[in-house]
């Protein structure tokens, strides 16, 4: 059975980093699960804009591995759809199955998985020997949005930045099904003073020595 690592926290605190480069070191297959809902996003806003319920679920429904590689994914618009889109019970019914096989069978036949998103080590995959909880505080994160918007040339006011992502995190944690919080047996990694190189050398540790732990897991 595949070992599987999953990486769960907040929007800008540096989970996809962490986990792009633990699957690497680890050689392990890797899956953005937010990348998965920012596709759902933008198939439905091709369908309506703004779409609704039953556009989001045809998104859905009609979503491939190919999506995943749509450009255009990383805009604050599709950012903003995707927690929306992420909200709704039926999309997460329907895009789990995806995350399920690629978890069972990681490509390229890959010992393990590293998977991160909001939901991974609650619900995806609750038996997950390594699980770690990303976050940092709301102003550290949207400094680090405000920076990447910046450098990808997008107009970004901090301040509207800020308040963007506290909205988004107010969805992400009131919502009904699958809400935002650390799993019980998940260690939280707070990465606010912490630059890439510290918190990547803190999450390989603590993921070694789960996995180390739970060999056959």
């Amino acid at each position: 059975m595949a070992q599987v690592v999953a990486i769960d926290g907040p929007t800008a605190a540096g989970k996809g980093t962490l986990a792009r480069r633990l699957a690497a070191e680890l050689g392990f297959a890797y899956l953005d699960t937010g990348l998965i809902y920012r596709a759902v996003a933008a198939l439905a806003l091709a369908l309506a804009d703004p779409p609704g319920e039953a556009e989001m679920l045809a998104a859905a429904a009609a979503l491939t591995a190919a999506d995943l590689a749509r450009p255009g994914l990383r805009t604050e618009k599709i950012a903003q759809w995707s927690s929306r889109v992420a909200a709704v019970p039926a999309v997460r019914a329907a895009v789990k199955d995806f995350q399920l096989r690629f978890i069972a069978a990681p490509p390229d036949g890959k010992p393990g998985a590293v998977l991160d998103g909001r939901d991974i080590g609650t619900v995806i995959c609750p038996d997950a020997p390594a699980k770690l909880f990303v976050t940092a505080s709301a102003e550290a994160r949207a400094e680090r949005r405000f920076r990447e918007l910046q450098g990808r040339g997008e107009p970004a006011i901090y301040a509207a930045v800020l308040d963007d992502l506290r909205d988004r995190d107010r969805r992400d944690s009131d919502r009904a099904v699958s809400p935002l919080k650390p799993a019980a047996d998940a260690v939280v990694l707070d990465t606010t003073e912490l630059d890439a190189e510290q918190a990547f050398q803190k999450a390989l540790s603590i993921v070694r020595g789960r996995l180390a732990a739970n060999p056959k897991a």
